[in-house]
């Protein structure tokens, strides 16, 4: 080390430290030289072009790319909250590599194991505890459960009906649609059960049954959106009988219940919102809550990702959402997509822009905590609804009538 001296001035000169940058300097020249032959003396269909790169591109969200432009920007890592702070360099770097994530366990063996990717959901609105460790479950029952013409021995039933006519709201909306339905709710698995009311049956697939089932739910739903002005149609028409007559597979629910939806459009120009009812097959841990002392069945919002009206329909859920979240806390498991080759992709939610499929409750939950929820979201949906009329400027008419 040498140094320079005058009357001013100090300068310290470290050899060693500007021997090293040279040699790393002219390293780098080496190796970019050497990759940039390599590279052009590929044939043709090896050589790294604008169509490879944008490719590997589209498979960096933007969110990471904020993150990683956050980790070397002081100013922007000082304005995102603890939450989105950037991961580290190594585990951004591993999914990048490989497309795992620590946070998501399926992506250890989603794409492996055959049948994987039906849980192959994205979540778009993360309700309150949920990951991708509790995603709703949509089961298919076995042949012998799908093609029994018997249902199973029924129990503990004596509340059903008197849970039913219990009125959770008593203020009746001073707004109405007339004599005009506007809601369509409907059912594509139609005799999806729950185990508290089915003797001798404990396996979730098992749990269906022709009368005991989620049309009962979508009966609350329909009289708690009509006392509140939303003139409503329920159809509880069984789809998988009409499986059955056409030697279809329950895996064809929704190709049948798109004829009802279709039929229903065409009797009935007034509908304009579509509810496809559901109950997942999680057990009670994922799927209730207590809110105020009282137990509810938690709601998922589904929403197809395979169709056009994907931002229309994934807006209306939002919002919904957003309203459970400000006026029941917790009771929202959030908004998902569905979408891929071996998922439906649709759920009929291709045939209008305010269409969503829910899944109320699980399993495990009882009736009377499901119409707890149901009214719950008749109450924030009738919100929604009243609103988008006020904003068209006509309370009389559905907003399709514009």
């Amino acid at each position: 080390m040498k140094s320079y001296k005058n009357s001013s001035y100090i300068v310290t000169v470290n050899v060693s430290s500007v021997i090293k940058g040279g040699i790393i300097c002219v390293l780098s020249l080496i190796i970019m030289f050497s990759l940039s032959g390599i590279l052009t003396s590929l044939k043709p269909g090896y050589r790294v072009n604008s169509n490879i790169i944008h490719q590997a591109a589209s498979n960096i969200s933007s969110k990471t790319l904020f993150q990683l432009l956050a980790s070397d920007t002081q100013m922007i890592n000082a304005t995102i909250s603890d939450e989105e702070k950037p991961p580290s360099l190594t585990n951004t770097m591993l999914s990048l590599a490989t497309n795992i994530s620590f946070k998501d366990p399926r992506s250890f063996l989603g794409r492996e194991l055959p049948g994987f990717t039906f849980f192959d959901s994205e979540i778009l609105v993360a309700g309150e505890g949920t990951n991708f460790t509790n995603l709703p479950i949509e089961t298919v029952p076995p042949d012998k459960v799908f093609k029994s013409k018997k249902d199973p021995n029924l129990k503990n039933t004596s509340d059903i009906d008197s849970n039913e006519n219990t009125k959770e709201n008593t203020n009746k909306s001073s707004l109405s649609t007339g004599d005009k339905k506007t809601v369509f709710i409907y059912f594509s698995h139609t005799r999806e059960s729950f185990l508290p009311y089915l003797d001798g049956v404990t396996n979730p697939d098992d749990a269906q049954h022709s009368k005991i089932n989620v049309t009962k739910v979508g009966g609350k739903l329909k009289e708690e959106l009509e006392d509140r002005g939303i003139g409503t149609t329920v159809d509880k028409t069984d789809v998988q009988s009409l499986l059955l007559k056409k030697g279809w597979q329950y895996t064809q629910s929704y190709q049948e219940s798109r004829e009802l939806v279709q039929a229903a459009m065409t009797n009935n120009r007034n509908l304009h919102y579509f509810i496809d009812i559901h109950r997942d097959s999680r057990r009670k841990k994922d799927t209730t809550i207590s809110i105020n002392g009282k137990s509810f069945a938690k709601i998922a919002f589904v929403i197809g990702g395979n169709n056009p009206n994907y931002e229309n329909n994934a807006r209306l859920a939002r919002d919904l959402d957003n309203l459970l979240k400000k006026k029941y806390k917790g009771l929202s498991r959030g908004v998902l997509k569905k979408a891929g080759a071996l998922t439906n992709g649709k759920f009929n939610q291709d045939l209008s822009a305010n269409a969503f499929l829910i899944e109320v409750g699980g399993v495990d939950n009882t009736f009377e905590e499901m119409y707890r929820t149901v009214t719950a979201l008749a109450d924030v949906f009738s919100e929604y609804y009243w609103q988008a009329e006020k904003v068209d400027g006509n309370q009389s008419e559905p907003p399709s009538a514009k």
